[in-house]
């Protein structure tokens, strides 16, 4: 089961709190969809699969591209704003310097 049934109930919890919200989305919802799900004025963390990190960088690059496109649109439907970040923890077998590319490449857009 993904987030996605939850970032409405997780939005409500840390909605008008006086800072801004910020909700998590795993890989498995766009984040399109994950903004209409949530209170206004909420931001979303995510959301890039952390098993794109164990194949090459085309693949890393061309999924990378994709969690920053979608952020835009999130944006675009309401969203505060977009936390690139995986959308799980970093598996062991991840190669350290396809990390380091990542960041570069996320920076750079």
């Amino acid at each position: 089961v993904g987030t996605a049934e939850l970032l409405g109930a997780m939005s409500q919890a840390v909605a008008g709190r006086g800072t801004g919200a910020v909700v998590g989305v795993d890989w498995r919802t766009s984040l399109t969809d994950a903004a209409a799900r949530v209170e206004p004025g909420t931001a979303l963390q995510g959301n890039l699969d952390p098993v794109v990190l164990l194949t090459g960088w085309p693949v890393v690059e061309k999924a990378a591209r994709a969690v920053v496109d979608d952020g835009r649109g999130a944006i675009d439907a309401g969203a505060a704003g977009h936390i690139f970040n995986l959308g799980h923890g970093v598996l062991p077998a991840t190669d350290p310097q396809l990390l380091t590319d990542l960041v570069a490449l996320v920076h750079s857009l």
